[in-house]
């Protein structure tokens, strides 16, 4: 009686076995990286080529409901919050590209500084790397954007300069394990320099690290470029930046003008989801731990 069903669920898996050997990891890493790709490369050459106009002032088309003329309605100046909010979801990609690239840059040498020294520097990397994990991280985005003039070179070194402990610890961690496995010592036994084990050991086992953290630096920091914008310590209020549109949308939202907040949300959060997606995928995909996927 056992055999029938067996084969019934043999044949089944046998059937399914294509399309799971089709779409493994590999392709849906791929996947995901090809739609965030695209997604950011849009908003970010649509957001730069718009001209002025198309999300000017028109005070004849104020708080117009989403319709076909207006997918995401007006605001309160009559201001067509598609094409706002494409404009400020550019900026602040431009602004999460930079701090990130910036952030992961300062942990990757702080990292590897750290550990390849040790010593006093190893302990001061680590106290600095405690000290900012110590402060709140909301807090310390605003003290630092406030004392470089807020704006968006405020905004752009405050959230550079606070997104590199995490990473610093896990690129440190990293380069301590190959520092002392077999490998590297035999290497320094044969008379390799130390840049030359560090170029041809270290470096490729670090990367794929380093890689993931640039990657999941980056909606980190475009969520809290809008938060320190919303909080009023941010970008000023006639630079389009998703943290002004926000704030602005709550003196109207209890009024039922609720496109003027949900719709620039969405967009924002699509943005950091797609980019969490690749650097979860990425993370699994590079992890030696994941399987033979």
């Amino acid at each position: 009686m056992n055999q029938p069903t067996n084969i019934f669920w043999n044949q089944k898996e046998t059937e399914d076995q294509p399309i799971d050997i089709f779409w493994n990891r590999r392709r849906k890493t791929f996947l995901s990286i090809g739609i965030a790709l695209l997604y950011l490369i849009t908003m970010l050459l649509v957001g730069l080529l718009l001209r002025p106009e198309s999300y000017g002032v028109n005070y004849n088309a104020k708080f117009i409901p989403p319709c076909l003329k207006h997918p995401f309605g007006t605001d309160y100046m009559g201001r067509d919050m598609f094409f706002r909010s494409v404009k400020v979801l550019s900026n602040s990609i431009v602004i999460g590209i930079l701090a990130s690239i910036v952030s992961s840059l300062v942990a990757l040498i702080f990292g590897v500084v750290a550990a390849m020294k040790g010593g006093p520097i190893d302990g001061l990397v680590n106290w600095c790397v405690d000290l900012c994990m110590g402060i709140p991280h909301i807090i310390l985005l605003i003290l630092i954007s406030f004392m470089f003039g807020r704006g968006g070179k405020g905004v752009m070194i405050a959230v550079a300069l606070t997104h590199w402990p995490e990473l610093t610890r896990l690129v440190r961690a990293e380069v301590l394990q190959i520092r002392s496995s077999q490998y590297v010592q035999a290497s320094y036994r044969m008379g390799k320099t130390k840049f030359q084990v560090a170029k041809s050991h270290m470096f490729p086992q670090v990367l794929p690290v380093f890689l993931v953290g640039v990657v999941l630096l980056f909606p980190h920091a475009i969520m809290h470029e809008a938060a320190i914008t919303f909080l009023g310590f941010g970008f000023s209020a006639e630079v389009p930046a998703i943290g002004v549109i926000l704030s602005e949308s709550m003196k109207h939202i209890a009024s039922g003008k609720w496109w003027m907040a949900v719709f620039p949300g969405i967009m924002l959060l699509l943005a950091v989801l797609l980019f969490d997606l690749v650097g979860e995928n990425l993370k699994r995909l590079l992890n030696p731990n994941s399987g033979n996927e």
